[in-house]
């Protein structure tokens, strides 16, 4: 006798979900079962037995998704790299140089962020327009303030969304204006660990969706001492870790300067350059840097659009695999203009063709979908990414491109729909098997 389990969920349709890096796989007429926790427990296909029996018991318990004609399935975006507070300043300042930007607009908006009722209100905009764009993981910086963090943190919870939140640690005086900065390298490890404690309160111990990280800003803005701290602390609670490396010319030079090495050996010499690091950007990364990053099995967070803004050069995300290392996409808000991962992953295939004469580290739509979902995930050591049994159930169901005229098992179908995307066209989002848009 077959017993019929009751899921959570169970969503029917066509779906695609990464099979490899170079390989995406279509997926027709298929029932995921989701269970009560929120994973995937069984995928069925039309043809499996049990298929209407199980499609036939979460009709009756109203447990049942079925996507038109027109939908498909896809896993939710990891987004690898945001700068929450600096959401209102999307689009703004781009064409000034990174130390600039970050002088005259960025640190002063950030300030603003002791303004408990201004966080709120960015925040909750934020959260729900990453969703609304097929985000279900986040990578946030915050600010210096720990109860707009916590704030942040409460609008994640609240929309559903999962995120890593890192208090944001910036100390040295010379890199930092004295409006916005710790005001020593006690005081910023102790906004750490207090951030720490308060968020770990707010979750639980043990939460799935909500998790600190641990954020020197990059090289610049942090003493010796305060970089040591954190790498200490991040051993100490066995936290990730996220900064800049390599993020510029200007960043590059500067780790030369001051350490007379780059920012990657900088980050290893302090305990901060681990398996649970994310590295952002990495456009000046040489051969021995990214050999240290793989024997490190640290990631990089690949933000193709604010490259072209601030990146001073083209990171080489192919080059990075070869290497073993695993690679995701980041929006970088606000050095990036869009809350879009659809777009990032257009701006990566397109940033990898102007490497001259250099095929071989040309991005496809396969490695583009790849970076942004399970490269994300892998990352951060997440079961996400991918839709699979045993995976987390973080979802978006897609609209397809009304122009469609090839059926959907055609790849060129996934590539219409990674160009061609927008909010208007995500129906709706899941984490953890529930809807959030």
């Amino acid at each position: 006798m077959v017993i019929l389990i009751s899921f959570s969920r169970v969503i029917v349709g066509n779906f695609y979900s990464s099979h490899s890096y170079d390989r995406v796989s279509y997926n027709a007429d298929s029932a995921v079962c989701i269970d009560h926790t929120g994973m995937i427990q069984q995928i069925l296909s039309k043809t499996d037995p049990n298929f209407s029996k199980i499609i036939q018991t979460a009709k009756t318990e109203d447990r049942l998704t079925f996507l038109n004609t027109n939908e498909v399935l896809l896993p939710g975006f990891i987004d690898l790299h945001i700068h929450a507070p600096q959401w209102p300043q999307t689009g703004t300042g781009l064409d000034l140089p990174l130390k600039e930007w970050l002088n005259d607009y960025t640190f002063p908006l950030e300030a603003k962020y002791a303004n408990h009722t201004f966080a709120k209100k960015v925040y909750s905009d934020l959260v729900s327009s990453l969703l609304a764009h097929g985000t279900t993981t986040a990578v946030y910086f915050g600010t210096m303030h720990v109860s707009a963090n916590i704030e942040l943190a409460r609008q994640c919870l609240n929309f559903g969304q999962r995120a890593f939140i890192g208090q944001v640690a910036m100390d040295n005086p010379f890199e930092t204006p004295d409006y916005y900065r710790d005001s020593s390298t006690s005081s910023s490890l102790s906004a750490t660990m207090t951030f720490i404690q308060k968020l770990t309160e707010l979750t639980g111990p043990s939460s799935r969706l909500v998790k600190p990280i641990i954020t020197p800003r990059f090289v610049p803005s942090c003493t010796d001492d305060l970089l040591e701290g954190l790498g200490k602390l991040a051993h100490r609670f066995d936290l990730p870790i996220q900064t800049h490396c390599s993020e510029s010319i200007w960043e590059h030079n500067y780790a030369i300067s001051r350490f007379h090495k780059h920012d990657t050996a900088v980050l290893d010499h302090f305990g901060l350059l681990t398996d649970k690091a994310i590295l952002a950007h990495g456009t000046q990364l040489d051969e021995t840097d990214l050999q240290q990053i793989s024997n490190a099995h640290a990631a990089i967070a690949h933000c193709p659009i604010s490259n072209i803004y601030f990146g001073d050069g083209i990171f080489t995300a192919a080059r990075a695999h070869r290497y073993q290392i695993d690679v995701g996409l980041g929006t970088d808000i606000a050095g990036g203009f869009s809350p879009s991962l659809y777009r990032n992953i257009q701006q990566s295939i397109m940033s990898s063709r102007q490497l001259p004469n250099q095929s071989e580290n040309h991005l496809t739509t396969a490695n583009a979908f790849y970076l942004a979902t399970y490269g994300g995930a892998k990352s951060l050591g997440l079961k996400t990414g991918l839709i699979k049994p045993g995976y987390w159930a973080d979802f978006q169901i897609v609209c397809l491109p009304d122009h469609n005229d090839r059926p959907a098992s055609d790849n060129n179908q996934l590539e219409r729909l990674l160009y061609a995307t927008t909010a208007n066209d995500i129906k709706s989002v899941y984490v953890a098997g529930q809807q959030v848009i």
